[in-house]
């Protein structure tokens, strides 16, 4: 079991006076009581990041569990997203997340989908209005382009803070990561071990000699990236053992060559 508030202490910034845990608790195909009890034992075990969606239908589950597990709103970053077929009708989503999850603001607010293939700079534009409102602390993107962030900086001024991705060692991108970071934006990885191949030898090399499991060694990996990661499951004790990964470090050379899986 890992100490809780320990994930906290690793984060990316996103602004000034502002950062993201870099282990946040995912809740995609959770749905129902189910879903309510997953994110009750990831706040337990010490996650302070918890991502929903509009799209997920289980807003409601993760804010009554945020309400009743104690632990104050101001300690967990708390993000949905904006299906794309919700387009005209942004502020009107937004609300209903807030209702639902029983906050009175995100954290972070992304739209899940390049809409219709676009960049999607009207909606990007509300958006940005309910940060300026204090609705939202942060704006960001899924699933987007480097192009597409692109177009929605030089049409707004404002570049996204976030833009989650799939990611896992068979999906290393450097050009991305870096194309990222130069543009200020934090890359978050979502599904990291459903591609990644966790019979690798490189894996579980590693998972036996730090005494870990693969999908351990594949999120200390994103934290030793500065990528932020959000595994998600139904059982507790995968929950505990996903955020178990604070005692034991990778070394430059097995950082390496966990990226060089996306060549193999």
């Amino acid at each position: 079991m890992t100490d809780i508030g320990l994930s906290s202490q690793l984060t990316a910034p996103l602004s000034p006076d502002a950062r993201i845990p870099l282990i946040g608790f995912g809740t995609w195909q959770l749905s129902g009581d189910e879903a309510r009890q997953a994110v009750s034992w990831a706040l337990e075990a010490g996650y302070r990041h918890l991502d929903t969606a509009t799209g997920y239908g289980n807003e409601d589950q993760v804010g009554a569990a945020l309400r009743d597990s104690g632990v104050p709103r101001d300690e967990v970053f708390v993000t949905t997203k904006l299906p794309p077929d919700h387009v005209g009708r942004e502020r009107q989503t937004l609300q209903e997340s807030l209702d639902k999850l029983g906050v009175d603001h995100l954290d972070l607010w992304l739209i899940h989908w390049p809409p219709n293939g676009t960049a999607g700079v009207e909606s990007w534009k509300v958006f940005v209005e309910a940060q300026k409102e204090g609705l939202v602390r942060h704006i960001g993107v899924s699933n987007y382009s480097l192009d597409q962030i692109d177009e929605l900086t030089s049409q707004t001024g404002v570049t996204p803070a976030v833009n989650q991705i799939k990611w896992s060692p068979v999906q290393f991108d450097r050009d991305l990561l870096e194309g990222s970071r130069e543009r200020g934006v934090v890359v978050e990885g979502y599904s990291p071990f459903r591609a990644a191949k966790l019979d690798d030898p490189v894996l579980t090399g590693l998972a036996d000699k730090y005494g870990k499991n693969v999908p351990q060694v594949i999120v200390r990996w994103h934290l030793q990236r500065g990528v932020v990661v959000i595994p998600k499951s139904a059982k507790r004790e995968r929950i505990e053992s996903n955020i178990d990964v604070f005692d034991f470090e990778l070394s430059a050379d097995e950082l390496t060559a966990i990226d060089n899986l996306s060549e193999a």
